[in-house]
């Protein structure tokens, strides 16, 4: 490949990072401030542990906007289920994240245009609905044995996501 060609990739790859980081810096701010309120005592529990419906409806619209992928999301459920939300609700989360959030939709609405990024999220959260639904019907064990963070005051430890 000559110089022009690699010249021409570096530049509009420079400029996809540019036009995208907006959009990431914004969904960066919403996950941070979910964060917060997500760590406030019993207030994960209060709507992602208790009840079979209404927790994975609430987990679907919680991890709607966040800018996770698919590899990222894994560690983020696994701190959901610790904190005390029941298996449907983070089927529901694993579900519905990586294919609702910000940049997934605007990267669809780029590729395929507006009718596609309309659908493609409200086809994700049936889905995710579903699916936690499903989950919370075939799996009738009790919630007990949930893993928590250490009581010492000790940091829990980090969890790998494999992106690298």
């Amino acid at each position: 490949m000559d110089d022009i060609v690699i010249w021409n990739i570096l530049k509009e790859t420079g400029q996809l990072f540019y036009d995208s980081a907006p959009y990431f810096l914004a969904g960066f701010l919403i996950a941070g401030v979910l964060k917060d309120v997500l760590v406030k005592p019993g207030w994960l529990t209060r709507f992602l542990g208790e009840g079979r419906r209404g927790s994975v409806f609430w987990a679907a619209l919680i991890g709607a906007p966040l800018p996770l992928c698919s590899c990222s999301v894994l560690p983020t459920a696994i701190a959901l289920r610790r904190g005390g939300a029941n298996k449907g609700a983070t089927v529901s989360f694993l579900v519905s994240t990586p294919e609702t959030s910000v940049d997934s939709v605007l990267v669809t609405y780029a590729l395929l245009g507006p009718f596609m990024a309309i659908y493609r999220p409200i086809a994700a959260l049936i889905v995710a609905f579903t699916s936690g639904l499903a989950v919370n019907a075939i799996d009738k064990t009790p919630e007990a044995g949930l893993v928590s963070p250490p009581e010492t005051g000790a940091p829990a430890p980090e969890v790998d996501d494999g992106c690298g």
